[in-house]
């Protein structure tokens, strides 16, 4: 089981396999046909509220790392998909943070790799 991350921005290539867009709203500027999305996984994201409050703050990193664990809780057919998705071959959670090591994809991938 192959799960990696990825930025939106960047050129998708045949090494991402299945991409997964994790966020909740659909990255500024990029054209669905240039993103390659194959699956839209909007529940999976961080609650608005969440996402509001954090504001890709890195010294909220913590306290956001955390809440959104315990969001995820409630999202196990969410994750089990990605999973699903992962048995097939490589799957890539694509995100559009300019932080690449401050965001829910991070977590995300960090949860489905830790049960």
């Amino acid at each position: 089981m192959k799960i990696q991350i990825k930025r939106a921005y960047e050129p998708a290539a045949p090494s991402d396999g299945f991409r997964i867009l994790v966020d909740r709203l659909w990255p500024r500027g990029l054209s669905k046909e240039k993103a390659h999305i194959d699956l839209w996984l909007k529940e999976i994201a961080p609650s608005p509220e969440l996402r509001t409050w954090f504001g890709h703050d890195p010294a909220k990193w913590k306290e956001f790392r955390s809440r959104y664990l315990s969001e995820l809780r409630g999202k196990s057919d969410e994750i089990d998909q990605i999973r699903e998705k992962a048995r097939d071959g490589v799957v890539t959670l694509v995100y559009a943070a300019k932080d690449e090591q401050h965001n829910d994809a991070v977590v995300l991938l960090e949860r489905i790799s830790h049960p």
